[in-house]
């Protein structure tokens, strides 16, 4: 069971957007110091806060971590001794097998499951329309603010933003959508006033034709939570096809996820030739101009001793 201050930890991540990684030790054969059940967090840049295992460990699951961020699926992870290359896809059994030449003995696995933080859609209006939009797109998992058209200050990280103010402070809510760069934009509007609203805004004709009007796909809706469905439908189909068109398609597209998380690189340990994250939550030396990771004090101390002349000489 996660401890309390680790439950309060991963409370006040979720609640500042910042995706992490619960990782929990379903399985562990001796000699370890580590116990089925025990857990910790792992942040984007490879911090862990919590016990999943010694210094070898820790690194391994924090380069693990990273991956499950990146493609935002959980994995099941076990940890051998030994220095064979590790494999990409899972075995047969569905697990990541990763050999650590650090671990004295023993064996571990641990479940890593990404918790990313919910694509923000941004709501303008008080319409029964708006919101009935708020409650669906919430059920559905976003992240959904409801605000006045003139009030509306839109992210450029925002998956999308729907007007539906009736005619109040539509031309200065889309205008701000689009020069944020928001993903999606739709206005609530007949065929006729929508053209028109169109036309009033000062942007250039490409940003116009971004707008959505009418919003939502044409499905026959009439009331307003069948409107809301056909807007969320439209938004959740435009994002699936341009992840189809792009070379590096943003995950969770249509599941409330907003992605993708920037992670850092990967380097080798020296010393061992373990893969590492990149990170300065990460063991690291620096020395002549280059910074060099480790996955363990052990190995730093070694590569030091190797390099004693040019410490000596910086």
């Amino acid at each position: 069971m996660i401890r309390v201050d680790l439950a309060h930890r991963a409370e006040q991540l979720i609640a500042d957007g910042e995706p992490f990684v619960h990782a929990t030790v379903v399985r562990a054969v001796q000699p370890t110091s580590v116990r089925a059940g025990d857990t910790a967090i792992v942040r984007s840049d490879g911090d862990i806060d919590g016990f999943v295992g010694g210094m070898c460990a820790r690194a391994s699951v924090a380069l693990y971590a990273i991956r499950a961020l990146e493609t935002g699926q959980a994995l099941l992870l076990r940890l051998e001794p030994g220095d064979s290359p590790p494999r990409r896809q899972p075995d047969p059994d569905g697990v990541i097998v990763a050999h650590n030449p650090c671990l004295s003995g023993g064996s571990l696995e641990i479940f890593l499951d990404p918790q990313l933080p919910a694509a923000r859609i941004v709501i303008a209006g008080d319409m029964p329309i708006a919101r009935a939009l708020e409650e669906i797109a919430r059920a559905a998992g976003y992240d959904a603010v409801r605000v006045d058209a003139a009030d509306v200050q839109p992210r450029d990280t925002d998956a999308a933003m729907i007007v539906a103010s009736h005619g109040k402070g539509e031309e200065i809510a889309l205008t701000r959508a689009l020069e944020a760069g928001v993903g999606y934009v739709g206005l609530v509007a007949s065929e006729v006033r929508g053209h028109a609203v169109l036309e009033s805004l000062g942007v250039a004709d490409p940003a116009r034709a971004l707008v959505h009007t009418p919003a939502g796909l044409d499905i026959g809706a009439q009331a307003p939570a069948e409107i809301a469905i056909a807007i969320l439908a439209e938004f959740v189909q435009q994002r699936r096809a341009a992840a189809a068109g792009s070379d590096e398609p943003e995950l969770g597209v249509g599941l409330g996820v907003s992605l993708p998380v920037v992670v850092p690189a990967v380097a080798i340990d020296p010393i061992c030739g373990m893969e590492v994250v990149a990170s300065v939550a990460s063991i690291h030396l620096d020395l002549g101009g280059e910074r060099v990771y480790f996955c363990r004090e052990g190995c730093r101390a070694t590569y030091l001793q190797q390099h004693a002349g040019h410490v000596a000489g910086s």
